[in-house]
């Protein structure tokens, strides 16, 4: 009767979950709206927002557990967070890259750095890059010297 059970149970959530392919995208819009709703603001160097310009920060077809994994950073250390790059072009390629919605740069505030470096598994020095944290979720927290770069596999617990 257990196995039956459980098998039942099992039965039931997967037919509920959503396939592990099946992302959700956002346009800056609707990015913006969640990140400004939990504090969370952003700047850009060159004051706008176009996808297509390096100097602009977009959040045009960011994935949804990216932005759930900033909001979900901001309440778990209640440091203020700046976006300083989202999907904008002129970032690495790459299959987990800014363009593919994946990472966020933020900046370096003690507040954000101490929770990371105290909170997250140092992982080492990547040569090229940075002093790189995993957290518990397996996102990873890269100091690259005046940002951290951010790659959210998932939503970090949200």
């Amino acid at each position: 009767m257990v196995t039956v059970t459980a098998a039942a149970a099992i039965a039931c959530v997967l037919a509920f979950a959503s396939p592990a392919h099946a992302a959700t995208f956002l346009t800056h819009a609707q990015a913006a709206a969640q990140l400004s709703a939990a504090g969370i603001t952003w700047s850009s160097s060159g004051g706008c927002s176009n996808r297509n310009n390096s100097t602009c920060t977009s959040f045009e077809q960011i994935r949804q557990t990216t932005i759930s994994g900033v909001i979900t950073l901001k309440n778990a250390s209640g440091c203020a967070i700046n976006i300083t790059a989202g999907t904008e072009t002129g970032h690495a390629s790459g299959t987990y890259s800014h363009w593919n919605g994946y990472k966020v740069d933020i900046s370096k505030y003690s507040c954000i750095g101490s929770y990371i470096t105290n909170n997250f598994t140092y992982v080492g020095y990547i040569s090229g890059w940075g002093y790189q944290y995993k957290s518990g979720a397996g996102n990873l927290y890269t100091d690259e010297g005046n940002h951290w770069d951010i790659l959210y596999y998932n939503c970090g617990g949200c």
